[in-house]
């Protein structure tokens, strides 16, 4: 059971009175409160009852603190099944003399903390003091009731506990007890009375009944009540501020308020410049002076009032400070951060293609150390921008993390332009084993050695390999590649890359055109040169079929080896891990498909066909040559006509003009349009002496000047050998005559078009 004065009502004595407990009261001597705390003790004569004497609500001693009043009354309501409330009788009615806003609070937390789980309900016994008016208790604990629903109605309840009402947790109980000084004789009177509530169990009014049992057993007691004091003591709710606090707080956030004014408007022009991505170099300073005045501001106003709450608010408005600085000054690290990132990659990358352009022997300078001066200086240059922004005691680390990914992006970039560097290595050496493999390679298609051709063919792919896994080599050290894996997947790339070059040029060399011109060498080099390597000049007596045959058969012999690479010459190819895993060199063995080597041997076929006819025709030119003795026999038969000729000016003149005219024309090969010139001028000559004749004919002969006279025709519309004469027709044939004469005329045209070509064929 436990009693609580609500107004300092020295609920001691009346304790004391009922149960015959010794907790202290007030004397005669001084007025204070005399109970500090929660006092407890054993009932007299046999009472299983535990009392517990808690502090008065309105003691002078504790003043505006009312911390412990708060929890002091959860704990007593968590823990009783009767709670007495002292009260006196004035009081009754009153809110704040009664101290129903505590109760207020003390319930709702209650009902928050203990009311989802709680089984028994708790008495509130009203013990009202000094009742010396009229009133009836009746009324007194009407007003009491009602004071006490509202309070619960307006009780902010949790989640699934809207619907509760007072009575599912609270019994209401009222008493009221005369005046102890005044009425002596009828104040120990009650108080017997009340005290037979308590200890008489066969009392209608006994109090201990079982709906308010916490069904805690005694042995666990202890351990129950500490439970209950931490939970109360860690709840928040009760922690209401004073006057004093309340004044601070409200002042303190007006301060805060006014003093953050100028330190934003401070760093408003700063922002957008950092939000572009902008680097300000003058953002640590200017932030540092604006939030040294903003605290300077904050500290000589508000140092005035409660210092508990001072310090907690100058703690919160310093956060808020630094909380806006720190987003400020991250947007900038983030600027500086990507603009280091971006710097190392471009200038490591320039540095190292520097160093690849004057790369040499002698150049013995390490990746390390020329990426590691860049890595330096870019670091230098962010830890300078970091530093420039330390405005607080706690600043130093802020950006440790940032610090941490300029790492861990320095180390990822530089792993990238080890890789570039390498496909860089990678790429110039296949660009000059590819110009020595193509010279080389050409070299042995065309020339053979004594080993064959593939042989040369491997032979100089397996120098070219050496040359470039040395170089290799040399790179990788500079570049410091670790771990053999890595080096042997390097090595296997540059082989791979380095066989696709070979492969590539020798594509090149066995296209169409290429082979074609290989074959017709080789034909060329058997067929017109002898073994000494002289041209031969073909005589009646020579067999050129059997020289043609074997010169093409052994031409027809390149194609199926020029169709297929042969590695079997080369040493590095033996070596199983030359490759890289999932790479097949024989499916590029290949350089020429099947039918693309049927159609090279009918080309080739074609050519060679060509070839041998022109030594043919050549031989057959040497065999119908005009014999000696003709010529000596035309000089001495055609003497006198050349004679006549060359002392004749006039032979000699026009002999020199014919021979030069057709000299000329010969040469300007203009043999054909002279001819139509000719054809042109013969018919013209033609044409015009038929027409004379006609005329001489027509005059002559008076016979005909009574009749029509001949018609004179073109020599182009067909010569005629006879005359035609026209007789008049009948009226009746007129229509007949047209249509014949329309199939004459067509006829006549048809039969002179063809007399025309057939002029023309022959002039040709």
């Amino acid at each position: 059971m436990d009693g609580r004065d609500t107004a300092s009502g020295n609920v001691g004595t009346l304790l004391n009175r009922l149960f015959g407990t010794r907790f202290d009261v007030m004397d005669e001597e001084q007025r204070q409160q005399t109970t500090r705390g929660i006092w407890g003790d054993r009932g007299t004569d046999g009472m299983p009852v535990l009392i517990m004497d808690v502090e008065g609500t309105d003691g002078r001693e504790r003043g505006e603190n009312q911390d412990f009043e708060r929890k002091s009354a959860l704990f007593s309501l968590a823990m009783a099944e009767v709670l007495l409330v002292n009260m006196w009788e004035t009081m009754v009615g009153l809110y704040n003399g009664a101290n129903m806003g505590l109760l207020k609070t003390v319930m709702e937390v209650n009902l928050q903390l203990f009311g989802g789980g709680r089984e028994g309900k708790t008495l509130l016994y009203f013990v009202i003091r000094d009742h010396v008016s009229p009133t009836p208790l009746e009324n007194l604990a009407k007003t009491l009731c009602k004071d006490m629903e509202r309070i619960w109605a307006e009780l902010s309840k949790p989640s699934g506990l809207e619907a509760t009402q007072l009575s599912d947790y609270f019994d209401l109980k009222f008493v009221s007890l005369p005046h102890k000084l005044l009425q002596p004789e009828a104040f120990e009177k009650a108080a017997v009375g009340l005290r037979k509530q308590f200890t008489d169990k066969k009392s209608d009014d006994y109090v201990f009944r079982s709906a308010y049992k916490r069904q805690v057993p005694a042995d666990g007691f202890a351990h129950y009540a500490q439970a209950v004091w931490e939970k109360v003591v860690s709840n928040k709710d009760l922690d209401l501020p004073t006057q004093q606090e309340l004044l601070a707080q409200y002042r303190c956030d007006e301060i805060a308020a006014a003093a953050l004014e100028p330190f934003r408007a401070a760093l408003e022009p700063l922002r957008p410049r950092v939000r572009a991505g902008e680097i300000v170099d003058t953002l640590g300073s200017v932030a540092g002076a604006a939030r040294n005045q903003a605290v300077t501001e904050f500290d000589e106003q508000a140092a005035r009032y409660h210092a508990g709450v001072y310090a907690k608010k100058r703690a919160a408005f310093v956060q808020t400070l630094d909380g806006e600085l720190h987003s400020l000054a991250l947007n900038q690290v983030k600027n500086a951060l990507a603009q280091a990132a971006e710097t190392f990659s471009t200038e490591g990358s320039q540095v190292l293609e520097d160093a690849a352009e004057g790369d040499s022997d002698a150049n013995t300078k390490g990746f390390a150390e020329i990426v590691g001066a860049v890595r330096r200086r870019v670091r230098t240059w962010f830890d300078k921008v970091v530093a420039g922004l330390a405005v607080g005691e706690e600043s130093a680390g802020a950006f440790a993390a940032e610090t941490r990914q300029l790492e861990a992006m320095l180390d990822a970039t530089t792993a990238k332009l080890r890789t570039a560097e390498m496909e860089r290595a990678l790429e110039q050496l296949r660009r000059t084993a590819r110009e020595t493999l193509g010279e080389e390679t050409a070299e042995q298609l065309n020339n053979p050695g004594a080993d064959g051709m593939w042989a040369g063919v491997m032979a100089a792919f397996d120098a070219a390999s050496h040359r470039a896994d040395e170089q290799l080599q040399r790179r990788m050290e500079r570049a410091e590649v670790e771990g053999g894996d890595a080096r042997r997947r390097l090595e296997q790339r540059l082989h791979r890359g380095l066989w696709e070059e070979l492969v590539a040029l020798l594509r090149e060399e066995v296209a169409d055109q290429m082979v074609l011109l290989r074959l017709r060498g080789a034909l060329e080099d058997r067929f017109r040169y002898d073994a000494n390597g002289l041209p031969r000049v073909w005589r009646p007596s020579d067999d050129i079929d059997a020289y043609f045959a074997e010169a093409r058969s052994s031409a027809q012999a390149l194609l199926p080896l020029l169709s297929r690479i042969d590695p079997s010459a080369s040493r590095v190819l033996a070596s199983n891990a030359y490759f890289p895993s999932g790479f097949d060199p024989a499916s590029t063995l290949t350089l020429i498909s099947a039918s693309r080597l049927r159609d090279l041997g009918r080309r080739f076929g074609r050519e060679a066909d060509a070839l041998y006819l022109e030594a043919k025709r050549a031989l057959v030119a040497t065999q119908n040559r005009v014999p000696p003795w003709v010529l000596v026999l035309l000089v001495v038969l055609g003497w006198n006509e050349a004679m006549t000729i060359l002392f004749n000016p006039i032979y000699l003149v026009l002999t020199a003009l014919v021979a030069g005219t057709a000299l000329v024309l010969h040469n300007l090969r203009l043999w054909g349009p002279a001819m139509r010139a000719a054809g042109g001028l013969a018919n013209v000559a033609n044409d015009h002496v038929h027409n004379l004749l006609v005329e001489a004919v027509n005059r002559t002969d008076p016979a005909r000047n009574n009749t029509r006279p001949l018609r004179r025709s073109r020599s182009r519309q067909g010569p005629r050998s006879d005359d035609i004469e026209l007789e008049p027709l009948p009226e009746g044939a007129s229509s007949q005559l047209s249509l014949d004469s329309e199939d004459a005329s067509s006829k006549t045209s048809s039969s002179e078009h063809l007399h025309s070509d057939a002029a023309s064929a022959s002039s040709k």
